[in-house]
């Protein structure tokens, strides 16, 4: 575990080096300043020498200046090295997660992820933070004056030696007693974030629906659950400080009471005593930061574990085996292919089809049937479960993942669009695009209109997810960035549901013509979408139920049938209103 984190600290070792030699120094000139004022009191004050309690005092000044100055120091080195640490923590996740599959992301879920990327890293940061600076003082400041505390009087250090075995059993039980509570109450949060996230996103429909009531009650339980998870991993750590608390005035107590009757009867000194309590305080202040130090480790101990499952987490798609950089054509096989989600569900079953490269083939089937699946299994969003996937006459594992989805063009059913405008979210197509080829592309996909309509045309900025757009110019924008790649295969997941049946009309001539030498799968409900295929794939609970072109399947294939004569039937009904 401390090997996964260390490399997180990179450049910043410099200042997490630093600080413990600071921090050791401040504690030295700190240990150093008692045994002076004993000699101030002892020698100086008990003999009247007005020189020699100068000259000590101004030394203790200077000691506790430049103690001051190396504390200071060790601050901002610490502040420095923890901030380094965690951004590296967080670049280390975010790279990780990145490399993840789409099923490493769905066993995470997306609300977890981010509380990972926020909560935990924030608490793994304090924790490095106290480690660099409290775990370098506290053993040091202990040994140190617990070695100045014996040469003074060594019966008085029997005291607080007693104090020691009974403030480690107490502070174990507290540590045993609050981890799982801690990691409760993190699942909480993840909760509590993600419905946030599913509000944040949904606010639209949640006032449409005017559920606003509904989601506040259901975020009020939710922050009720960490509350009370909260309160319930902390009802056992605000045990420590009075524990520690309890143990320090009791030592205090007794060094006063057996520090007394010596220097009553001339076995110790005044300045002595005052010194040696010095020590003592300094002792148990020392065993009040490791106290606090394991605590924090505690709270920490179920970030760090959750933080080390993303490191850990072996993304299921890899192409470490992978020798082919390059594409041929957009030829497709689907050899006895098999896909499950969940182990023991399948959700397609013995798959078999070809697509020649430069063909068009729609795919259609009820909702469920597994179309979205089935297209993902191409770019290697998702593996088979068994048989194979083949696209240029080579199975899909043998490329390089970037070589493979550089040659296939997805528009999702989701159409997600990012920050930033037009021209920069039509840039995630081709970042080395030129103006004429982005307005090419914009023309095909009958989104340069609407662009244009807009005062500040390619430059208009776009809020998060493109909320400023209707849904039918963020499909239209969508198939504009998908074109700039020049893929050599093009999958349209009901891509244009949201147009209307002109619009769809005009995006499937222009992309005929510009995409002749492109294989397209158009994924559609309505069939006028994929009435012009070279053939049509029927899908029906996760199984191809017949391939063939629009007449023969109006002829023999019952699904096809039906919801042709729907849609039908329903246009005839739309005219005559």
């Amino acid at each position: 575990m401390i090997k996964k984190f260390a490399s997180c600290v990179g450049k910043y070792k410099i200042f997490a080096f630093l600080t413990p030699l600071l921090v050791i120094c401040e504690v030295v000139l700190e240990v150093r300043i008692p045994y002076l004022m004993s000699q101030i009191i002892d020698i100086g004050v008990a003999n009247k020498d007005v020189g020699f309690i100068t000259r000590y005092g101004l030394f203790m000044v200077l000691l506790a200046i430049i103690s001051l100055i190396t504390g200071a120091l060790g601050a901002f080195t610490a502040s420095k090295a923890a901030t380094g640490f965690a951004k590296g923590v967080r670049q280390k996740l975010f790279h990780k997660i990145q490399d993840f599959s789409f099923a490493n992301v769905d066993k995470f879920s997306t609300s977890s992820l981010i509380t990972r990327l926020t909560t935990d890293v924030t608490n793994v940061q304090h924790s490095f933070m106290m480690i660099i600076r409290m775990m370098a003082r506290a053993p040091f400041m202990l040994i140190s004056a617990v070695i100045m505390a014996i040469t003074i009087n060594k019966r008085l250090t029997t005291v607080f030696l007693v104090a020691l075995p009974i403030l480690g059993v107490c502070l174990a039980i507290v540590a045993c007693m609050s981890y799982p509570r801690f990691g409760k109450m993190l699942k909480r949060f993840d909760k509590l974030n993600s419905i946030i996230q599913e509000n944040l996103i949904g606010i639209r429909v949640v006032k449409a629906f005017v559920r606003e009531d509904h989601e506040s009650e259901k975020f009020r339980k939710a922050a009720e659950d960490v509350r009370q998870a909260q309160i319930h991993a902390e009802k056992v750590i605000i045990w420590n400080m009075p524990i520690m608390q309890f143990i320090m005035y009791g030592c205090m107590i007794a060094i006063f009471w057996f520090g007394g009757n010596m220097i009553i009867v001339g076995q110790m000194k005044t300045g002595q005593l005052i010194s040696f309590i010095s020590y003592v305080s300094q002792i148990l202040m020392s065993l009040m930061m490791i106290s606090m130090f394991f605590i924090n480790i505690v709270i920490s101990r179920a970030s760090i574990q959750r933080i080390t499952e993303v490191f850990d987490e072996v993304p299921d798609i890899s192409d470490e085996n992978a020798t082919e950089t390059e594409v041929a054509s957009g030829g497709i096989l689907f050899n006895n292919v098999h896909f499950e989600y969940i182990k023991g569900k399948e959700v397609l079953k013995d798959i078999n089809f070809e697509i020649k490269s430069g063909e068009t083939v729609g795919i259609l089937g009820g909702t469920g049937s597994s179309k979205t699946s089935l297209v993902q299994l191409i770019p290697r969003l998702y593996d088979a479960t068994n048989g194979e996937v083949m696209v240029g006459g080579k199975n899909v594992k043998d490329y390089k993942i970037n070589a493979l989805r550089q040659s296939v063009a997805m528009v999702l059913q989701n159409n997600v669009l990012f920050s930033g405008t037009i021209m920069e979210n039509l840039r995630w197509g081709n970042p080395d695009a030129d103006e004429e080829q982005i307005i090419s592309a914009c023309k095909d996909a009958q989104a340069h209109d609407f662009i244009t309509s807009f005062p500040e045309g390619y430059s208009t900025m776009l809020g998060q997810g493109g909320v400023n757009l209707s849904g039918g110019q963020k499909q239209r924008l969508c198939i504009a960035r998908a074109l700039l790649k020049k893929p050599k295969i093009i999958i349209l997941d009901d891509s244009t549901s949201a147009v209307d049946t002109a619009t769809d009309k005009k995006i499937r001539t222009a992309l005929n013509k510009s995409l002749k030498d492109t294989t397209t799968i158009i994924i559609a409900q309505r069939i006028s979408s994929v009435i012009d295929a070279d053939k049509i794939i029927v899908m029906d609970n996760g199984k191809i139920d017949q391939i063939g072109t629009h007449d023969e399947l109006l002829l023999s294939n019952e699904i096809y049938k039906e919801v042709y004569e729907s849609q039908q039937k329903g246009a005839d009904e739309n005219g005559e209103a």
